[in-house]
């Protein structure tokens, strides 16, 4: 017999051991901007060892055309990556679960306008894949080393318009 866990909600004070819940509902805002504008200031702590930083870039990419011939997948084993779009414009997620050290099949999202992902470190991902030219905000480790390992496949796979699913 499995053990049974219990589904809890998720609050500030139930993570805290595990890291940030970021929403502004339970934070009070303060009002700036001669009142037009809600700051609700400081809803994580982010945590990099000394030879790293966070940053912040922009993205200018251009448009895939599909069917799009997958050939290789990469990922960074020293932080996550964070992707958000400056547009309402859908784009491609691409990722695969590692399997021994390598990408196992992939798997293709769509993303609803307006959604951003955030790959967690080592994650195996696409490039930023879009439908349509778009500017992302691109928030990542900065520091020594490259942080990138690729893996290209043998046999390329591709994903076509008439396996996007609702």
């Amino acid at each position: 017999m499995a053990h049974e866990i219990a589904i809890e909600s998720l609050t500030r004070e139930a993570f805290a051991s595990f890291g940030d819940v970021l929403e502004i509902g339970t934070v009070e805002p303060v009002m700036i901007n001669r009142g037009m504008c809600a700051r609700y200031s400081d809803l994580a702590h982010l945590d990099f060892d000394a030879e790293s930083r966070l940053g912040i870039s922009i993205f200018d990419a251009k448009a895939y055309e599909l069917p799009l011939q997958l050939e290789m997948l990469e990922r960074h084993p020293d932080g996550s990556q964070t992707f958000l779009p400056t547009t309402q414009e859908p784009f491609l997620v691409i990722v695969a679960l590692d399997k021994e050290g390598t990408p196992d099949k992939p798997r293709a999202f769509l993303t609803a306008p307006g959604q951003g992902v955030n790959y967690h470190r080592g994650t195996w991902h696409g490039v930023l894949t879009l439908l349509a030219p778009s500017r992302f905000f691109v928030i990542d480790r900065i520091g020594q080393g490259a942080n990138l390992e690729e893996y290209w496949f043998t046999t390329p796979y591709v994903v076509k318009q008439s396996t996007l699913q609702d």
